[in-house]
């Protein structure tokens, strides 16, 4: 059975007429990761849905790496609503569209990507500090 992103990997190169260039690739890229941007930032300033609590937080001198993650957090507060949640979710596919397109110019797998990617943090644990 097919993977799902070989599959999505298949269908974005059936449907990329357009910006097939990879300059036209890393463009829309860019383009697309700031429309998701955009998007989370109107969640919190035209609707409200979302608010930012954005301070520094204070990190005790004994603390562990482990304990960090109880630590810090988003500093988002509030829930998505339906309407925001929408159009984030159809920028993100866009930003996927061509995340695909640019891995199918490239001739690499985004399964590849993914599964190197899950060994590395499976490997690192919490020591990979990304």
């Amino acid at each position: 059975m097919e993977q799902l992103t070989d599959q999505f990997q298949n269908i974005v190169k059936s449907l990329l007429i357009r910006h097939q260039s990879i300059l036209d690739i890393l463009s829309k890229g860019q383009e697309t990761s700031a429309r998701v941007n955009r998007a989370v930032v109107k969640s919190v300033t035209n609707c409200g849905c979302h608010s930012v609590n954005a301070h520094k937080k204070s990190i005790p001198p004994d603390v562990s790496l482990a304990d960090l993650k109880d630590l810090l957090d988003s500093q988002l507060e509030g829930t998505l609503c339906d309407n925001c949640r929408d159009i984030i979710e159809a920028e993100l596919g866009k930003q996927l569209f061509y995340i695909a397109a640019l891995a199918n110019a490239l001739d690499i797998s985004l399964t590849e990507v993914l599964n190197l990617e899950c060994k590395k943090l499976q490997t690192l644990t919490i020591f990979n500090l990304t």
